[in-house]
């Protein structure tokens, strides 16, 4: 065996050792005689101390303000806000308010006329939420976007730098910073069931209210006539050649669940399930091929809910065949407040009632579907049974809002199965299909790349200066030539340098860095296509990197060779393997701040769960297998990077290894991960 396999302490199954050294050998090597230098482990006397690798976390982890909200002139769009807080809910005011990043389907990425936080902030990053105050203005975000958010919120912002020790959870903050009896706004389209219970609980141990405000978003107000229109790309069928499962079959499938968990409806609310379910694909979001839209699944029908201007004739036939109605997009609620009055009925005749809990329960996901949809539940239940309800007793809907009301135990029994959507495994685990359709992605995209990474080597490794943007270009060039191509998955990253650790980086013509023969370049991108989705990352250099760089460079490698040799029980979360990757780089005080592996859509989403390998306690969906003969399997990226592709790093901060996603693949009872995802 290679002496720098043995060198990275691993132990390696001997059925499993040929493939093994062969996938380590064709990437790891590295350019110049220096290779199996770099490979060596540090010197004891480099290690750190575990006193001195907390110091630097701690260092890092800080959180960042920057700038004193009370020393600096808040931006004219946060002013606005305020004036508005100060009269909302009929002029009883908030002194709060919060801005998420999500649309009305808890989307990651949301179409551009719901990018309200990035309006009011200036940050574009995919994660993260705004507070505004009557005197401060604060965003919240993850350890992938400090870098960004530093370099994007103006004069009058405090970054939170979100899950390190320094920072307070957004409602601890607002509990403790609010005066006694402040009351705080939120738009509860915008927010979950699970999270405004759990901030409204917060606020009102502290002695404030959570106000739900129904009479439009505030920030929309601000926004006015320059807000971009709603989305209106056709929808177009997801062929049955390529997801391998028939809507009806599909619907079979949900109602079987339903009538397990004694629900009679489903409602479905996030984009790609949505998608997944019938089989379709949009272009209402960039970068994800979805559409906006909610689902009603019944006993014997199901109802889409979109605008009808979407649909086309083949949309139509395709729906019809699987007994699928289409209303407006603006009809569900309307259709909500319909099934709790039903269930109200059922309520009132004692007789009658268990039938209503088994028969009329609507299956709502509490962590995807929006506290304005089971709000309106509620009130319909309760108008059904006892009359009109007074102001005291539900939310308002003329003039603002009230305090949110608590559910009681009476509402969840008779009114909702909450469950988590069991669309989300069901859509995780790929079939035979999919999976096939996921391997001709990554063998055309492979085309693309492999064409762009010889062009580099020989113009750049040649002399030739470009840019970042220039190499985006390159790239996308070459993927547009691949057959079944549609667009990029996500934003590409073409990071040179410190660049490169600015996780979800975007070059801009103007501010891009040159990259020559003496940069490190990471590149990290993806493809839409009709078959699958990708999602690949390559760091590359042209001359010779320093040794830093392949110290890092190095011990991403061997994080990735411990995960990618790694043999499990089927079920095993993530969360128990995340380590594997990591304990390399924490040896010398190294870490990157996000996970190691998501999942990947069957042509959809780039990011897919439930299931991932990362350090989130509550990510617990254990990996399912599959075997060589190609039986249903979950798909997973890994990060940081993998034996067949180098890894990206941060040239410039010891503290930030930045890298992303190979593939993985599961065998039948245990995993070598040669058989898990396609995810790159």
């Amino acid at each position: 065996m290679p002496l720098q396999l043995l060198r990275t302490g691993l132990q390696i199954p001997a059925r499993v050792c040929p493939e093994l050294v062969r996938r380590h050998l064709i990437s790891c090597r590295l350019r110049s005689s220096t290779s199996q230098k770099a490979l060596l482990p540090v010197p004891k006397r480099q290690i750190p101390t575990r006193l001195a690798f907390r110091t630097a976390a701690m260092a890092v982890e800080a959180p960042h303000k920057t700038e004193a909200p009370s020393s600096s002139n808040p931006p004219a769009k946060v002013e606005e806000l305020r004036k508005l807080m100060a009269a909302a809910d009929g002029g009883r005011g908030v002194q709060a308010y919060i801005i998420p990043s999500e649309d009305t389907h808890m989307s990651e990425y949301a179409p551009s006329c719901d990018e309200r936080r990035h309006f009011i902030s200036g940050f574009t990053g995919s994660a993260g939420t705004a507070v505004v105050t009557t005197d401060a203005a604060a965003l919240w975000t993850d350890g992938r976007y400090f870098l960004q958010a530093e370099q994007q919120l103006g004069p009058g912002w405090t970054l939170m730098r979100g899950g390190t020790p320094k920072c307070p959870e957004i409602q601890d903050w607002l509990a403790s910073t609010l005066p006694e009896g402040a009351r705080v706004g939120i738009d509860p389209f915008l927010h979950t069931v699970n999270g405004a219970k759990q901030l409204s609980t917060k606020l009102r141990e502290a002695g404030k209210s959570l106000v739900p405000l129904l009479d439009g978003n505030l920030v929309d107000k601000v926004w006015g006539g320059q807000r971009p229109p709603p989305p209106d790309a056709p929808i177009r069928v997801h062929k049955i050649e390529h997801a391998g499962e028939t809507v009806q079959a599909k619907l079979d499938r949900m109602r079987n669940d339903m009538k397990e968990k004694g629900a009679g409806t489903l409602l479905v609310t996030a984009l790609d399930e949505v998608a997944w379910l019938l089989n379709l694909r949009g272009g209402d979001v960039s970068y994800n091929p979805v559409f906006l839209a909610y689902v009603l699944v019944h006993e014997s029908s199901a109802t889409l809910y979109v605008d009808p201007q979407k649909v086309g004739p083949e949309v139509q036939k395709h729906l019809d065949e699987a007994r699928v109605t289409v209303k407006p997009y603006s009809d569900l609620l309307s259709a909500i407040k319909l099934l709790a009055g039903t269930a109200a009925e059922g309520h009132a005749d004692a007789k009658a009632q268990a039938t209503a809990k088994t028969g009329s329960k609507i299956w709502i996901d509490p962590g995807k579907v929006s506290y304005a949809i089971t709000a309106s539940a509620r009130q319909a239940f309760e108008e059904r049974t006892a009359g009109k309800a007074s102001p005291r007793k539900r939310p308002r809907t003329d003039n603002g809002g009230t305090e949110a009301p608590q559910p009681t135990a009476l509402d969840a029994s008779i009114l909702f199965v909450e469950k988590p959507s069991p669309i989300a495994l069901a859509k995780a685990i790929k079939n035979k299909v999919e999976v096939e359709g996921m391997r001709e992605a990554h063998l055309r995209d492979a085309v693309a790349l492999c064409s762009l990474l010889s062009f580099l080597e020989k113009e750049i490794g040649g002399g030739r200066v470009m840019d970042e943007v220039e190499v985006d270009a390159e790239l996308q060039a070459r993927r547009h030539a691949q057959p079944g191509y549609i667009e990029p998955s996500f934003p590409t990253i073409a990071g040179a340098e410190g660049n490169g650790a600015i996780i979800h980086y975007r070059a801009q013509q103007g501010s891009c860095k040159k990259v020559d023969k003496d940069t490190l370049l990471l590149l990290d991108s993806g493809g839409q296509f009709d078959c699958g989705t990708t999602d690949v990352t390559r760091t590359m250099h042209f001359g010779t990197p320093s040794d830093h760089q392949k110290m890092c460079f190095t011990r991403v490698l061997q994080g990735h060779i411990g995960l990618d040799q790694a043999i499990f029980p089927e079920g095993t979360p993530g969360l128990a393997l995340d380590t594997l990757a990591r304990a390399p780089l924490w040896s010398l005080g190294l870490n990157y701040r996000h996970g190691t592996g998501h999942g990947v859509g069957a042509a959809l989403n780039v990011h897919e769960g439930p299931h991932s390998i990362s350090t989130r306690y509550y990510s617990t969906t254990g990996l399912r297998t599959c075997s060589q003969t190609f039986k249903d399997c979950t798909s997973c990226t890994t990060n940081p990077a993998s034996v067949v592709r180098d890894s990206g790093l941060n040239a410039l901060a010891l503290n930030d290894v930045q890298s992303d996603n190979d593939r993985m693949l599961v065998k039948e009872v245990v995993v070598d991960l040669e058989t898990l995802s396609f995810g790159s």
